[in-house]
């Protein structure tokens, strides 16, 4: 007190134009004690930063609240319907709702609208402390309920397996339940089998012959069954079916065999050995009705198709001799279409054996031998063919043309000479040639710009450019 009466008498001693700049700095020296004295006494005055003086004080406080908790006992909390406020630490049942509050900052926890957790166990109680549970308690909790939803599937494959024996028996209790009724299951082997045998059979009437081979036609179109003909003798008691004296025997033994031989390497090998060969040539030679012919002609092809040691044998036996006199008859326009075909087929097959045995190799050396051993295109032109192909040229029908232009395409190497002498060749290759173009035009109006006739039309303009 006498320290500051002594420094306002001073200050009074002083002169009046000294006193103000005095005054101002001495306000100034205690403005700043009063703030340093605030600061030390209220923690609100500090001049700190209050968020993070709130957040290292929230942390220090979850650091506690987590070193308080024992690492293997955890409260449980029990939700409801109703948000609640978690504590830390405190476990969440599977299947709650979990949130944080924005507001208070706490998170909260409540059930679901449906309480999965409860569906899943279906009824099976957990053995859990109703206040805490250790790791222990949880992996025993599991352990059961996986138990239990193994013991849930295994119920439900039971259930399956007995659906399954409800709807389907077993073969051997029902061939005991037809044979009581009377019906006997067959494999198509046994089917097979039961055929021949009526077929082979000489108190067979012609009918029941007929219909054994109608049926039999059916069941070797699969490659597994006419292999399996071979098994027990079928394939050579049909093929001996060829002799017969009977047309319809003939015409329907051929039905089978062609449906055999068709893609089917190893039916083919044995059918050359049994002698089908010479028996289909024989009858293809002889007079016969068109119908049997047909199915003959039908049995040939896919004998000699894909199997060049057939197509040599076919060469040998005078196959190209038989074939013509066969389309130079009356009325055997369709099969002359039908040979024509085969002729280019066989004449194809060889040419791409040979160019793929050049290209890639894959073509086997011994079968790469037997396609050159097969000479074909020297017997058609010594045979007549090229004179015999440009005159059914000639035919009315469009295919049968298309089918005879592609020939007349595969045989031009060896026959142009031939070609180039023929005038009624040219004459007729002239009339095709107008004839397409009408045929063609027509196709263009109705927008088809590949059409079938501009096919036939680049065909016979291919030809006619060849041979002048």
């Amino acid at each position: 007190m006498n320290s500051g009466m002594s420094l306002t008498m001073a200050l009074q001693s002083l002169p009046s134009s000294r006193m103000a700049p005095l005054a101002i700095l001495l306000g100034l020296l205690m403005a700043a004690c009063f703030t340093f004295c605030l600061s030390h006494q209220n923690p609100e005055f500090a001049l700190t930063n209050p968020e993070k003086s709130s957040t290292k004080e929230t942390e220090r406080k979850e650091t506690k609240a987590e070193e308080e908790l024992d690492a293997e006992v955890l409260e449980v909390f029990y939700p409801t319907h109703e948000w609640q406020a978690l504590r830390p630490g405190q476990a969440v049942p599977a299947g709650s709702h979990v949130r944080l509050n924005l507001q208070t900052g706490e998170r909260e926890a409540k059930l679901q609208s449906e309480d999965k957790f409860r569906n899943n166990l279906k009824g099976k109680r957990l053995d859990i402390n109703t206040n805490t549970y250790t790791s222990q308690d949880l992996k025993s909790a599991l352990a059961k309920f996986k138990e239990g939803a193994e013991m849930e599937s295994s119920k439900e494959d039971k259930a399956r397996q007995a659906e399954v024996k409800r709807l389907f028996r077993p073969i051997e209790e029902l061939k005991k339940d037809f044979d009581e009724l009377n019906v006997v299951i067959e494999t198509d082997m046994q089917i097979m089998v039961r055929l021949i045998n009526k077929f082979n059979s000489s108190s067979s009437s012609l009918e029941e012959k007929i219909a054994a081979l109608f049926d039999l036609e059916y069941y070797v179109h699969q490659m597994d069954n006419a292999q399996d003909l071979l098994s027990f003798g079928g394939l050579q008691v049909v093929i001996n079916g060829l002799n017969s004296t009977e047309p319809l025997v003939k015409e329907y033994a051929a039905f089978v065999l062609g449906a055999a031989f068709s893609s089917n390497p190893k039916v083919q090998v044995e059918a050359i050995e049994g002698g089908a060969l010479q028996k289909l040539l024989v009858i293809l030679a002889t007079e016969q009705p068109l119908t049997a012919k047909k199915k003959v002609l039908f049995a040939l092809c896919s004998l000699l198709r894909h199997f060049p040691y057939a197509q040599r044998q076919f060469l040998k036996l005078g196959g190209l001799q038989v074939l013509r006199s066969l389309v130079q008859e009356k009325g055997t326009e369709v099969l002359a279409v039908r040979v024509v075909t085969l002729l280019y087929d066989l004449v194809t097959e060889k040419m791409f054996a040979e160019e793929e045995a050049e290209l890639t190799q894959e073509t086997s050396p011994e079968k790469l031998q037997q396609y050159r051993q097969v000479h074909l295109l020297p017997g058609l032109r010594e045979q007549g063919w090229c004179e015999i192909t440009a005159h059914l040229l000639a035919l009315p029908e469009h295919d049968a043309r298309e089918k005879v232009l592609q020939t007349l395409g595969v045989l031009l190497a060896t026959c142009r000479d031939h070609y180039r002498q023929d005038p009624q060749l040219s004459r007729t290759l002239a009339s095709l040639q107008v004839e397409y173009q009408a045929l063609a035009s027509l196709e263009l109006q109705d927008g088809e710009d590949e059409g079938y006739f501009r096919e036939l039309l680049g065909s016979v303009n291919s030809l006619l450019k060849e041979l002048r």
